[in-house]
C-alpha cells in the first residue's frame, strides 16, 4: 500500500512509476523532443492519477520562459449557440496543443484598463472578441510577455493578429434574398442591447449596400430582446407599411415573427422574415424561418495561428478575413 503524501511531488510519481524525475516532467508536460515509450507514459500517468499529482503551472512557466495560458476575455454580451460552438472547438484544439484556456470576466473594464488587468495574469496569448482593444493595449500585453494577441472582430488593430469578421456580407445576403423575392420596403432590426453595435451596424450597412441604386427602401427597427418590445413594434406595423424584415439574427427574428403573428400579420404573405445564424429552433417554427447560414473560422485553424505566433513572436501580424455567409430559404420568405 503506497502512503500518499499530503502534497505529492514529481519525485513521488517517479518512485511509484519506477522512472526518473526528468521522465515524469517529459511525460506530464507533453514534451515532444524526447522519445518515451507508450508503456512508460502510461505508467507515469497512472502513478500521477493514483497520487493525485498535477504539474505546477508556475514552475513549468519558469522553466519554459513563458506560461501556456491563453486568456479569452468573456464577451460583453451573452454568446449565442453559434459562437459558443466555435469557442468549444477552439478550446479543444488549444488543449490538444498543450495550452490552458482561461476565460476572464472583465465586466466594467474596457480598452487599456482591461488590457492591464489581463496582463497581470501573464498569459502567453490573448484572444480578444469585439472591438474593445487598441494599439496601446496590445503593447501593454506584449510588454507583459504575451507572445500572441489575436482580435476577432470587424476591424484590424495595429500590432495584433486579426480574424476579420465580415458582418457586412450577412446583411448583404439577407437583403439580396428579400429583394429577389419581390420585397421593396425592407426593415432591418437593430438590437437595442449594448455591445451588439459592432455586429449590427455592419449588417445594416450590408443591407444598404445591397439595395443601393434599386427601388427598395430600408428602415431601421430598433428592438430590445423582450416580448414587450416586440409587441410594441408589431402593434405599429400597419403604419410602417413594410413588407419584409431582416431581423439581425434568428433569435430576434423568432421574437418579432411571433409578435407579428399575434397581431394577425401573415408570414410570409404580408411580411417576409429572415434571420441569421441558422439555429435549430428556427427549423422547428411554423412557418420555418429563412436564415443566413454563417461559416465561422475553424477553431483548429485559429489554434494553429495562436501556436505559430507563440513560437515566432517576432513574426509579422497575420490578418485573415473570415465569416462566410449564404442564404437558407425556408417558408418565412
Amino acid at each position: 500500500m503506497v502512503q500518499i503524501p499530503n502534497t505529492p511531488t514529481s519525485a513521488d510519481v517517479a518512485r511509484l512509476a519506477g522512472v526518473s524525475r526528468a521522465t515524469v516532467s517529459y511525460v506530464l508536460n507533453n514534451t515532444g523532443a524526447v522519445r518515451i515509450s507508450e508503456p512508460t507514459r502510461r505508467r507515469v500517468r497512472d502513478a500521477a492519477r493514483e497520487l493525485g499529482y498535477v504539474p505546477h503551472a508556475a514552475a513549468r512557466s519558469l522553466r519554459a520562459g513563458h506560461s501556456r495560458m491563453v486568456l479569452m476575455p468573456a464577451p460583453a454580451v451573452p454568446a449565442g449557440p453559434l459562437y459558443s460552438a466555435f469557442l468549444n472547438e477552439l478550446q479543444w484544439a488549444l488543449g490538444r496543443l498543450d495550452y490552458t484556456v482561461v476565460q476572464y470576466g472583465s465586466v466594467g473594464l474596457e480598452g487599456d484598463e482591461a488590457a492591464r488587468a489581463w496582463a497581470e495574469l501573464r498569459p502567453v496569448a490573448v484572444l480578444v472578441p469585439g472591438t474593445g482593444l487598441g494599439p496601446r493595449g496590445v503593447a501593454v500585453l506584449k510588454r507583459s510577455g504575451a507572445r500572441a494577441v489575436v482580435t476577432l472582430g470587424p476591424v484590424r488593430v495595429e500590432g495584433a493578429h486579426a480574424l476579420l469578421m465580415d458582418h457586412d456580407a450577412v446583411g448583404h445576403c439577407a437583403a439580396t434574398h428579400l429583394y429577389a423575392r419581390g420585397r421593396r420596403r425592407i426593415g432591418v432590426v437593430v438590437p437595442a442591447e449594448a455591445g451588439l453595435e459592432a455586429y449590427s451596424r455592419p449588417r445594416l450597412a450590408g443591407v444598404r449596400q445591397a439595395l443601393s441604386g434599386t427601388d427598395a427602401t430600408v428602415t431601421e427597427l430598433p428592438l430590445a430582446h423582450t416580448e414587450e418590445a416586440a409587441a410594441e413594434v408589431a402593434a405599429r406595423w400597419p403604419e410602417s407599411a413594410l413588407d419584409a424584415v431582416f431581423a439581425y439574427n434568428d433569435e430576434y427574428a423568432m421574437l418579432l415573427m411571433r409578435a407579428l403573428m399575434d397581431e394577425g400579420v401573415r408570414i410570409p404573405e404580408d411580411v417576409a422574415v429572415i434571420g441569421a445564424d441558422d439555429l435549430m429552433l428556427g427549423r422547428l417554427l411554423r412557418p420555418r424561418l429563412s436564415t443566413v447560414h454563417i461559416e465561422l473560422p475553424s477553431g483548429r485553424d485559429l489554434a494553429g495561428l495562436v501556436d505559430r505566433a507563440v513560437r515566432d513572436p517576432g513574426g509579422a501580424p497575420e490578418a485573415h478575413t473570415v465569416l462566410g455567409a449564404s442564404v437558407v430559404r425556408r417558408e418565412s420568405t
